[in-house]
């Protein structure tokens, strides 16, 4: 068991609640699966990269909506539960699709140590000795798994059983961060291009791209499925958003410094993907003009364990991972300050309380 598992279960048990979360994704595949699997191997082969792709994860986003819905409406009436928890797992099948069309353009190879879905597809291309070229095929199967995907997760939103007026409201906040993902992910790859490494931009990338919508818009659309006020709303932006911020910065130390086993991803998986995050931006502001140069020239390119092992003690003895560090913590204190404030379930305030602490001090 994790810290992050401790931490959570202090007060609540998570692992019975992600079993929960999973249950109701996978039979929503099957439910589709039912109609889906007669059109043949091909649309089989989908379904079952789709039903992989839902399966295991910290489900950090749908935990963050269920204790938003619990924050405004306490305890939720024992017939409501099955289809809030349904209506959780469309942040989950959102995050799904986002992480299958993010290895496509990063040309990651592992996902939770599987071959990611470009990748797999590709090696069936090439194993069955089909036409044209592997690779163009993975991409078009990750492209379209990720657009299921995200099709799905609409649909197990509104479907999922709740009040029409309340469902119709946090619509509204999903449909929003849906539209943040894809932007942010295309400042992401725009910075990419232009090799552009300015710790500003890095934190606008990092807010639209991840920490919004993996803290703060689910607390919205839980909080919203409650029949939140704007007033709450509010609130809990001023506790989710510097979260999510300190969330993905500690994502961002993981994708350079964290152990493969634990991550499921190569050695620094961020550096040979040419990430240009905010660790990446702060080193080479702190680093002298010869390193600074190695450093950004090394971002993107193929590399062994020895150069890794090179970048990672440049970042370091930069001071970049103190600061990072440093601004985590800072971040995080801020929210716990405002979730100390906002008007809410004290039982869900502690949750909360919990939840922060397993997402900003996590090791995978």
């Amino acid at each position: 068991m994790t810290p992050a598992d401790t931490a959570w279960d202090a007060s609540w048990d998570a692992s019975t609640f992600r079993g929960d979360v999973e249950k109701q994704l996978l039979g929503f595949v099957d439910e589709h699966a039912a109609w889906l699997d007669r059109l043949g191997e091909d649309a089989q082969r989908l379904v079952a990269a789709a039903r992989t792709s839902v399966i295991g994860g910290k489900r950090f986003r749908a935990a963050f909506c269920y204790w938003g819905h619990h924050a405004v409406a306490g305890m939720v009436a024992p017939e409501d539960e099955a289809s809030l928890v349904r209506a959780c797992g469309s942040l989950e099948l959102l995050h799904a699709s986002a992480l299958v069309h993010d290895d496509y353009m990063d040309a990651s190879d592992v996902r939770r140590g599987r071959p990611a879905t470009h990748r797999e597809f590709g090696a069936l291309h090439q194993r069955s000795g089909w036409r044209g070229d592997a690779e163009q095929y993975g991409a078009a199967a990750a492209i379209l798994l990720g657009d299921l995907l995200l099709s799905w997760a609409d649909e197990l939103l509104r479907t999922c059983g709740l009040d029409g007026e309340r469902v119709r409201a946090a619509q509204a906040f999903f449909d929003l961060t849906r539209s943040e993902v894809v932007t942010g992910q295309f400042l992401d790859v725009s910075a990419q291009a232009r090799g552009a490494s300015d710790v500003d931009l890095a934190m606008n990338v990092l807010r639209y791209k991840s920490a919004k919508y993996s803290i703060e818009r689910p607390l919205h659309i839980g909080a919203a499925l409650a029949g939140a006020s704007g007033q709450t709303i509010g609130q809990l932006t001023r506790f989710g958003l510097p979260l999510g911020e300190a969330f993905q910065l500690r994502d961002d130390l993981l994708g350079v410094f964290g152990d493969p086993e634990a991550t499921g991803k190569p050695a620094g998986d961020d550096l040979t993907e040419g990430k240009r995050t905010v660790l990446v931006a702060l080193a080479l502001d702190a680093l002298s003009p010869k390193d600074a140069r190695h450093l950004d020239a090394s971002l993107g390119e193929a590399l062994d364990e020895e150069r890794v092992t090179r970048l990672r003690e440049l970042i370091d003895g930069s001071g970049a991972r103190a600061q990072v560090e440093q601004v985590i913590e800072e971040l995080t204190e801020r929210a716990l300050t405002a979730l100390d404030a906002a008007e809410i379930d004290d039982r869900a305030r502690g949750v909360l309380r919990t939840l922060a602490a397993a997402a900003t001090q996590r090791v995978v």
